[in-house]
């Protein structure tokens, strides 16, 4: 297998998809924000439990949420801080979404129950696809750095015990509902990805 270096992954918040997308100003109205459960100013405080490139957590905090992200590998939060502090550089509103954000270094499993958060979202790293050709570089990148995610059933049991009002489950469109765990209270269909949104017993409804 090819190997990559740290420096061929870059976290990216100005330029690319991330930069159109917030120049766009249409989070609200993709499914991301809908399963978080934006609605007309509500603001939700949201935990990214395994932050990878950041994306997701960049779209909410730049919506107004206040986002934690949590990332386990080293590298990989290294790249991060990097993407963060870059973004803060541009000013204006990358520099006030950038404050909304608070990057940690450990393991979810661990930090959850110490934050109790409303709102949890988990995007596992999904098996790799048969055909590896189909597989995007950015994602063989990640999958070198941060690895399988074994213990991601372990991680949603700990999200659905300690979200005060829901998780969201990020995960492929067409793919079986995670193995052990309930089933969710509702969806929000994607094109190619769906959430699966569990409201847990602490909700108040304000956000259901």
């Amino acid at each position: 297998m090819q190997k990559f270096e740290k420096s061929d992954l870059v976290v990216d918040f100005v330029g690319g998809a991330v930069g159109h997308r917030f120049r766009s100003n249409e989070g609200r109205k993709q499914g991301l924000a809908k399963a978080v459960g934006f609605s007309g100013n509500t603001a939700p405080e949201v935990v990214d439990a395994t932050a990878g490139l950041g994306r997701d957590a960049f779209l909410l905090a730049s919506l107004g949420a206040n986002v934690t992200l949590i990332e386990r590998s080293e590298t990989m939060h290294a790249l991060l801080a990097e993407g963060l502090k870059r973004a803060e550089a541009e000013g204006g509103r990358h520099a006030e979404t950038v404050a909304r954000m608070t990057l940690l270094h450990g393991d979810s499993c661990a930090l959850i129950p110490q934050l109790k958060p409303q709102i949890i979202l988990i995007d596992p790293m999904h098996p790799p696809r048969d055909k590896t050709a189909l597989v995007k570089k950015e994602m063989r990148l990640i999958r070198e750095i941060v690895g399988d995610d074994p213990d991601s059933l372990q991680l949603m049991q700990v999200a659905l015990e300690n979200a005060q009002k829901r998780v969201v489950l990020k995960w492929p469109l067409r793919a079986d509902p995670m193995p052990g765990i309930r089933k969710p209270s509702h969806q929000i269909i994607g094109k190619s990805t769906r959430y699966d949104v569990f409201v847990t017993a602490k909700a108040t409804g304000d956000l259901a």
